[in-house]
């Protein structure tokens, strides 16, 4: 969408809605109705209210001055406990209900999502997805039960989404470690690593060497890989064990990756500037949970004026094709 003013559209990439399902499809996975309408497991609702009102979401756009979000499913809904016969049933119904759930305005445009725990299922949606154009791309689990990005068995996947051109939106999803239960660590320590973990894989393990198209986005700022970017670089340098050797440098691999500005420090938003660049930089709010960002302008509100308007809008219209890549 290019406003009729000629200005690009101010975009949030990182919002969520929980999908319309039947009750039938919610029993497909032991889910039932709450009585306050949210979907629920053992009588817990799954996600605050808001996930389930679209029209909360464009309150949200109107008031922080956004004219777009890209929505995914939320981290309650990946299911990657679920057998590959499940998970196929149950992806194709979150992807139908997360599509009519955004069907409420063009303004929200749904990610399609890829169960990444069973390669060929993913592979295949993927497929069946690319003669579609009702999504903006395509979002993803980063870690936790998800096979290794650079395994064998994803490599048709990147082939196609790099041929494709959407954008993949990895979100951490629970982090398998046992130590993180406790002080609700798994998001607060675990999110951060989920993500540092896939793209680890993904650049040490050559995936995105071998497929420069490939449009990646990152959320929470990037989690831990502004960190230890030049960690990895240094594990290059010195031939550490099973590091793929002939590698392009990480600065480089990084230069192509997109990452939201969802922290909450203008310092960390001012390292991963230095490791994906200012062209790679996006808002992103986290829309509508607590850890995320009540305005997704906040974290980079010390930078230029000008600065702040590629984040909002030329970035992202760049990443999602609307203008050519410089």
């Amino acid at each position: 969408m290019i406003h009729l003013s000629g200005t690009l559209p101010a975009v949030d990439v990182h919002t969520h809605l929980a999908p319309l399902l039947s009750g039938e499809q919610l029993k497909l996975v032991g889910l039932t109705q709450h009585p306050d309408g949210r979907y629920a497991a053992a009588a817990a609702p799954l996600g605050p209210p808001a996930l389930y009102r679209e029209r909360e979401l464009l309150g949200y756009l109107d008031a922080q001055q956004l004219d777009e979000a890209l929505v995914a499913i939320a981290p309650p809904f990946f299911r990657q406990d679920l057998d590959v016969e499940a998970s196929a049933s149950w992806v194709r119904a979150i992807n139908d209900g997360l599509i009519a759930r955004c069907s409420a305005s063009e303004r929200l445009r749904p990610l399609r999502y890829l169960p990444l725990e069973h390669p060929a299922l993913a592979i295949e949606l993927v497929r069946e997805g690319l003669a579609s154009d009702e999504c903006a791309g395509w979002a993803a689990a980063a870690g936790g039960a998800a096979a290794p990005l650079d395994g064998p068995e994803l490599s048709e996947l990147w082939s196609l989404l790099a041929a494709d051109g959407r954008p993949l939106l990895l979100h951490p999803a629970e982090s398998p470690d046992p130590r993180l239960r406790a002080h609700y660590l798994h998001n607060l320590l675990g999110n951060p690593v989920e993500t540092g973990v896939a793209v680890g894989e993904l650049v040490l393990g050559g995936v995105l060497a071998q497929h420069p198209m490939l449009r990646i986005i990152l959320v929470h700022c990037g989690g831990v890989v502004p960190s230890v970017a030049a960690r990895w670089q240094r594990g290059i340098d010195t031939n550490r064990p099973g590091v793929t050797a002939g590698l392009p440098p990480v600065a480089e691999q990084l230069g192509r990756v997109f990452t939201d500005c969802l922290t909450h420090a203008a310092e960390n938003v001012d390292l991963a500037r230095t490791v994906f660049g200012d062209s790679q930089l996006l808002l992103g709010s986290d829309w509508p949970f607590p850890i995320g960002l009540a305005d997704p302008r906040t974290p980079i509100a010390h930078l230029d004026a000008e600065l702040r308007e590629r984040v909002a809008r030329a970035n992202p219209a760049r990443l999602l094709s609307l203008v050519p890549a410089s």
